[in-house]
């Protein structure tokens, strides 16, 4: 067996994922099929805006073969053993109403308790409901998400062009917020009430979505956890079988999964 050959499947004991948005033009479904087909894990969190109904609504049915292949994949871990909980987000808002369903093997529900292997026990929510220009004014949030749209096609391009150059993927959308000090002041109030929220839950931590802003951070009592997006960052929360918990960045396991499948021939060829 080869050093690649060993290096996958990844295994986890949990993995997280959110902000699909398939249906959307921006969805990175070809780079989340490759992540998937690449690891196996017991329990499967979708974490909402797994399928872009909004998008769909407003610019019509667009269902690549690619954004199938995701489905497929999702209900196959399902049907073989493989715990999915989905967890619906605004953009696909009509899932709700099944909440406390389990369909094809999938269990719907409107937030979960998940137990780690260490103990800690982590409440699981979209977080849109703490959004508060979600909650104030849908038409203000249907305008900023046609904007992002715009966003996503211009870092399209502007990544078309860095590829030429043999340049590693960047995201313009998150350029522009860690650069936006109102972006800057929203990510932190919405973080601040999700903390409020497992507080309250009386948990050790949360797992969200929703603003496409992956990261892991300890707020006294609380661990908050973003699992980013598959439209952008292309990220995911994993948990190992220990419980430890990490945030996984697509581009950058492929490039190391790369070097070392390069480096494995190398010796293979001396």
């Amino acid at each position: 067996m080869t050093d690649v050959q060993l290096l996958k499947p990844l295994r986890y004991r949990s993995i997280f994922i959110s902000d699909t948005h398939l249906g959307f033009r921006g969805a990175r479904a070809d780079f989340l099929l490759d992540f998937l087909e690449s690891v196996e894990c017991e329990t499967l969190y979708l974490v909402g805006d797994i399928i872009d109904i909004w998008e769909m609504r407003r610019r019509g049915l667009r269902w690549p073969d690619s954004h199938n292949a995701v489905i497929q994949n999702i209900l196959n871990r399902a049907r073989n053993g493989t715990r999915v909980v989905y967890i619906p987000g605004n953009h696909d808002e009509m899932m709700r109403d099944y909440a406390g369903m389990s369909i094809e093997g999938v269990d719907i529900r409107l937030r979960a308790i998940h137990a780690c292997a260490d103990g800690r026990r982590l409440l699981v929510l979209h977080g849109d409901e703490f959004d508060t220009v979600v909650q104030c004014s849908r038409l203000v949030a249907m305008l900023g998400n046609r904007m992002y749209a715009w966003l996503i096609r211009a870092n399209h391009w502007i990544n078309r062009v860095r590829q030429a150059f043999n340049r590693p993927y960047w995201s313009l959308a998150a350029h522009l917020k860690q650069r936006t000090k109102n972006v800057m002041q929203y990510i932190a109030n919405y973080e601040e009430a999700l903390v409020h929220e497992a507080r309250q839950a009386g948990v050790d931590g949360l797992v969200c979505g929703h603003i496409h802003h992956a990261e892991i951070t300890q707020r006294d009592d609380i661990l908050y956890c973003n699992d980013g997006d598959w439209v952008e960052s292309c990220t995911c929360l994993v948990e190992s079988h220990q419980g430890h918990l990490e945030l996984l960045r697509w581009s950058d396991v492929r490039e190391t999964l790369k070097t070392t499948a390069d480096a494995a021939a190398s010796r293979r060829v001396a």
